[in-house]
This record gives C-alpha cells, sequence and structure tokens, in this order.
C-alpha cells in the first residue's frame, strides 16, 4: 500500500459524537489516514444512552459501499453496528464483490446501558456471512457469549476458549476484549488462528470510555490499512486507546459517560 491509507467505517451513527461513524472517523484522521463512513443505523443517544434506533434500508447500505468501492481505493474498513439481519447480508454482499481486505468487525450487539442494537438476531447471520470475510473479530465479552452461544468468559482462560470456539465457527483471528473482567490491567488476548498474544494496559479511572470499542477496531483498522501486521496493529491501538483515555479523562462532555480524546497529540490544551 502506497501513498494515504483510506479507511471506511461502516457502522452506525452517533449523534454526541463519541462513538459510530463519528467516533470512527476522529480516530482514523488521528491516527493520519482518511475516513470514510457509510450508514447502517441512525440513533439517538448521548452520554446517558441509547433512546431510539432507525435502521437505513438494506439496499441503501448497499448503495452507499458501492459507491466508494468504485471510486476510492479502500485500504481497511472496520464495520461497527449493523441494526439487522438484512443489512448484514448487503454489506456482506458489497464487501464480497469488491475483494474488500483488512476487514476488522466490531461485533456492536447491545448497548452498554441495555439497549438491543440487533441482539440476537444478527448472531447467525454474522457467523454465516461476515466472518468469512474478516480479517479479525474484536468482541467483548458479552458480545463472544452470543456470537458462540457458550457463557461469558470470566477470565483469561475463559477467554483463550472463547477465542479457540469463534475461530471454529468461522473467525480467521480473534481478539477477545477483557475489559469487563472485575480487576486487574486492562487484558485483550489476540487470537491469529495459530498463536495467542496478550496485551495489557493499566486501568485508568476515568468515567470518560464512551465509545472505547469503536476506538480500539477503528484504530486497528487503521494501522491495517497503513500496513502493519495484525499483531503490531492490535499492539498500536491499544497504545492509542490507552493514550485517549488518559487525556479524555479531562474533557467534560454530558453529564454521563463522555467519550475518551482520540486528539490527545493535538489538543494540547482541550479540556
Amino acid at each position: 500500500m502506497t501513498g494515504l491509507a483510506k479507511i471506511l467505517s461502516i457502522a452506525g451513527s452517533d449523534p454526541s459524537g463519541g462513538a459510530g461513524v463519528q467516533g470512527d472517523l476522529k480516530t482514523f484522521s488521528a491516527l493520519g489516514c482518511y475516513g470514510m463512513g457509510v450508514l447502517s443505523a441512525l440513533t439517538a443517544q448521548n452520554t446517558l444512552g441509547v433512546q431510539a434506533v432507525h435502521r437505513v434500508p438494506d439496499d441503501f447500505v448497499a448503495a452507499q459501499i458501492d459507491a466508494l468501492f468504485s471510486d476510492i481505493r479502500v485500504d481497511a474498513v472496520k464495520i461497527g453496528m449493523i441494526g439487522a439481519a438484512e443489512n448484514v447480508e448487503a454489506i456482506a454482499g458489497q464487501l464480497a464483490k469488491h475483494a474488500a481486505k483488512n476487514v476488522v468487525l466490531d461485533p456492536v450487539l447491545v448497548a452498554s446501558g441495555g439497549h438491543s442494537l440487533g441482539g440476537d438476531e444478527l448472531v447467525a447471520p454474522m457467523r454465516e456471512k461476515l466472518f468469512p470475510l474478516i480479517r479479525l473479530l474484536t468482541p467483548n465479552l458479552m458480545e463472544s457469549a452470543l456470537l458462540a452461544g457458550g457463557r461469558m468468559p470470566e477470565n483469561p482462560s475463559d477467554m483463550r476458549s472463547m477465542a479457540l470456539s469463534l475461530h471454529k465457527l468461522g473467525a480467521p483471528a480473534v481478539l477477545m476484549k477483557g475489559g469487563h473482567l472485575s480487576d486487574g490491567d486492562a487484558y485483550d488476548l489476540l487470537y491469529d488462528g495459530a498463536d495467542f498474544t496478550e496485551f495489557f494496559a493499566p486501568r485508568l479511572a476515568t468515567r470518560n470510555t464512551h465509545g472505547t470499542g469503536c476506538m480500539l477496531s477503528a484504530a486497528i483498522a487503521a494501522r491495517l490499512g497503513q500496513g502493519a501486521d495484525l499483531i503490531e496493529a492490535v499492539g498500536d491501538a491499544k497504545k492509542f486507546l490507552s493514550a485517549a483515555l488518559a487525556a479524555g479523562a479531562f474533557l467534560d462532555i454530558g453529564a454521563g459517560h463522555g467519550p475518551p480524546q482520540p486528539f490527545f497529540a493535538l489538543w494540547k490544551n482541550g479540556r
């Protein structure tokens, strides 16, 4: 890959700017990439949670993707919130048609506040249609249990077993996000289809954690699009997220959980 990396986010809209396509575009830009966005769903949400979801019709989702790939070289794709099973097929069809590469699937199934974002109806279509097209799956512990139909992992050993289960279900590589483990460092586990790699970062005391999963998967996609290998991309993304969380602790955005600060290297006084 030569020149400016061009990274596509296929995800829902977050009008508060902390997650979804809006958050992904900030992450892509902060990492020196050109970001593009396809909307799969519209949400009414803020730092307090998701209040409503409106699905974008599948034919229009497909049209957005086709328009971009037919004109612009896409070096990597991050898939976030999809919203409905019909949209899974539309997305998969276009990614296959255009031989999309470096596809990172962040299986957003349930909002942190409990609001359904597609949930169970997306599980089978994701496994059948999207797993064969992706390079990496990045579930949190709850999402991994939904996708595999098992018990939610409670420790690193469980996470290893779950990664193997998801690999057997068709995911070529799996990054198990262990942020919901009860104590210790923020622990993530990568299984690349052959080997496990562990990633650790100190837990930071901050309420501004809205969109952390989106940010991590977007950063991985950006680094893959820039030519990094999988382990390097995950390690770089993990460091980027830690720095954004540390800087974001000083942001005053809304009454609930604000976002991390992806522009920590630019906004020296951006509190």
